[in-house]
């Protein structure tokens, strides 16, 4: 199978890197020569053309190569019907168009025999044209018509750029897309034009909502507006307040500023100056701005921190033309001169006829009606009416109220402003008010005081503790830190008040399944234990009883060594040596005997008998006797056979002591000869 894919890839990749980026196609409209288009008149006359592309030449050599490329057209009839009606003929080029080339245009005859394409017969050449053209990119065909000597030649061409080759020269890529890599058009010139609601060099960032934030938020796909963490809104230009917060607003995330009227660490404590001390007077609205300061919202009529002064409507004189202020509760009325009428006297019934302006004013009447007086100098109002006091500029800053007594001015100050013009506000400050090491801010008429861990009250005075006023639930126990009041909560509970439970884990005990392998393991290891000591013991009496069965074989030899009586015949002595005068020494076979367990051997003492019986009387006949029983052991040895039905069975007797008499027998064939 890979076999089979390999090759495939690789056509797909070749045939990609070969796509060109545009082609020249040719039309033949028409074709006509005066001396006949085929060579011999036929019915089957047939004929086909070649184009040739060459680079710009002044002088054309319409010889091979065609260094932009070169094609030919179908064969088909000479007839001017097939002629106009062939298809064009392209040529495909992979650079950069030169708008400047030659064309070869070249007419031949088919192979009458088998009318195949054949340019290699210059007798079937018809006519040839070559000519340097100049021609742009673009879809509309160029006309043209060539006379030659015998022949004429109407065509038309053009030059078109492959598909998402864009330019005047073909050479601009660009392939519409929209996916993952891009979402984005072709324009003419192959430059990029992004999607609605895509951006970017590649338009692949999408544009997010109208007016999401783009510091803190962010999309995916255009018209999205999600936010980053710790923002929140439509828009997400809204700061997230910290989850415990109650009563408290934010500037950035996580924060809890509280609102008037509110304190503590999550601004759920109410700090409800108002209800508690009443400042504000006549009928005035109370509002807490926390940690014990406030606010009074004055009905009309009233002014001061604590809406304590009655305000004079009548101080800013709304009277005009002369009239008379009479000052009321929360409003005033205007006694008008006579010709004015109005809320303000304001409006005029007079005319300059009647002569109202006083003082020297010049009357001025209004296209609209009514009249104005120009007053001199020194004189105010609408009728001239007022002489200019020290109060008319209204030197007193701050809402103070001016008295003019005459030669000079007083400023009447408002509460929290000193001046001669009222214009200074009064440090509240200034005597630091604030004790046990807490800020002051100065305000106008009042300050506030921002009091440190464990203070509290108007001038931070009460000692105060920040867990009074933040209760720990579920028997929680509260410390006060720098940062606020802190909770320490028992086990199975957690959260800024000890408020969340926690699932505790629940302890089981161990399966019937788990002890029984418990016990079955301590049982494996004892038994285990057991057979190696059973081992060490078994080893320790094995070597034990090794080293006796050692110990006997030795005592065993040295016996057989004392109890060979046969050496006392047949090896050599002196004449009291029990012994045969003259005999050899005795045979290694006879010693083997006496050595080897269980062999077919017996021994006996009756040669022994004989000697001590017959003393030196026989010694000779000793002598033959022992020579005969050694001739004849040795032929029994030689053989080394055994008669086994002719062995007694004897009784084996433990070497203890070897006594004269005594017998060490087994299953052995005797060879003492008895006499």
């Amino acid at each position: 199978m890979a076999r089979l894919i390999l090759p495939c890839l690789l056509l797909l990749v070749s045939a990609q890197t070969a796509r060109s980026k545009g082609v020249f196609e040719l039309k033949i409209n028409s074709f006509t020569s005066s001396r006949g288009v085929c060579s011999s008149p036929s019915r089957d006359c047939q004929v086909f053309f070649r184009v040739c592309l060459q680079h710009a030449q002044e002088v054309i050599n319409p010889e091979p190569p065609c260094t932009y490329g070169t094609a030919l057209t179908e064969v088909f009839s000479a007839d001017s019907d097939s002629v106009s009606g062939s298809a064009p003929v392209r040529v495909p080029f992979q650079f950069k168009w030169p708008e400047t080339f030659s064309l070869i245009v070249e007419a031949w005859n088919a192979l009458e025999s088998s009318g195949l394409e054949s340019t290699e017969n210059q007798n079937n050449l018809i006519s040839r044209l070559a000519m340097r053209r100049r021609l742009a990119v673009g879809e509309d065909w160029s006309q043209d018509v060539h006379f030659g000597d015998q022949s004429e030649l109407r065509y038309s061409y053009h030059v078109v750029c492959d598909e998402h080759y864009h330019g005047a020269d073909c050479s601009a890529f660009c392939r519409p897309r929209n996916d993952t890599f891009g979402h984005y058009a072709c324009d003419g010139e192959g430059q990029r034009r992004c999607l609605d609601g895509w951006a970017g060099e590649y338009c692949s960032d999408p544009i997010c909502a109208a007016g999401c934030s783009e510091e803190h938020g962010v999309c995916e796909a255009p018209g999205e507006c999600a936010c980053r963490q710790g923002w929140q809104g439509e828009r997400c230009d809204e700061c997230a307040r910290h989850p415990n917060c109650v009563h408290g607003t934010c500037q950035q995330p996580w924060q809890c500023n509280c609102r008037e009227g509110w304190g503590g660490l999550f601004c759920n404590q109410d700090l409800n100056y108002c209800t508690n001390h009443k400042p504000c007077q006549n009928g005035a609205s109370c509002t807490n701005t926390g940690q014990g300061s406030y606010t009074c919202t004055c009905r009309p009529g009233f002014t001061g921190q604590n809406c304590e002064v009655e305000t004079n409507e009548c101080d800013s004189n709304p009277c005009k033309n002369g009239g008379s202020c009479k000052d009321l509760e929360n409003d005033y009325s205007c006694e008008c001169p006579q010709g004015f009428y109005g809320k303000n006297c304001e409006i005029s019934a007079m005319t300059c006829a009647d002569g109202p302006c006083f003082n020297g004013g010049t009357c001025v009447e209004n296209v609209a009606g009514g009249y104005s007086c120009r007053c001199p100098p020194g004189y105010t109002g609408s009728n001239c009416e007022k002489r200019m006091d020290k109060c008319s500029s209204n030197p007193c800053a701050n809402g103070a109220q001016c008295l003019d007594i005459g030669k000079h001015f007083v400023c009447r100050c408002r509460p929290g402003f000193t001046g001669s013009r009222c214009e200074t506000n009064v440090d509240d400050c200034a005597g630091n008010p604030c004790r046990n090491s807490g800020t002051c801010v100065d305000g106008i008429g009042d300050f506030t005081c921002t009091c440190t861990l464990g203070f509290g009250g108007k001038d931070c005075s009460v000692r105060a503790s920040p867990c009074d006023h933040f209760p720990c639930d579920n028997g929680g126990t509260c410390y006060s830190h720098f940062t606020g009041p802190v909770c320490r909560c028992p086990t199975g509970f957690m959260g800024a008040r000890c408020e969340h439970s926690v699932a505790r884990p629940t302890t089981k005990p161990p399966p019937n399944g788990e002890s029984a392998a418990l016990i079955a393991a301590v049982v494996l290891g004892l038994v285990t234990l057991t057979l190696l000591v059973l081992a060490a013991v078994h080893v320790l009496r094995q070597l034990r009883r090794g080293r006796e069965l050692r110990a006997m074989t030795t005592s065993v030899k040295n016996d057989l060594e004392t109890v060979n009586n046969r050496n006392a015949v047949i090896g050599g002595g002196g004449p009291y040596s029990g012994g045969l005068p003259g005999a050899p020494l005795g045979s290694l076979r006879e010693k083997e005997a006496f050595l080897i367990m269980g062999g077919q051997v017996k021994v006996s003492n009756k040669d022994a008998a004989l000697v001590e019986n017959g003393g030196d009387n026989m010694a000779i006949f000793k002598n033959k006797m022992a020579d005969c029983n050694l001739a004849r052991d040795e032929q029994r040895l030689g053989k080394n056979k055994f008669d086994l039905k002719k062995c007694d069975s004897s009784i084996i007797i433990p070497p203890l002591s070897f006594a004269k008499d005594s017998l060490y027998q087994m299953e052995q064939c005797v060879f003492a000869t008895e006499v």
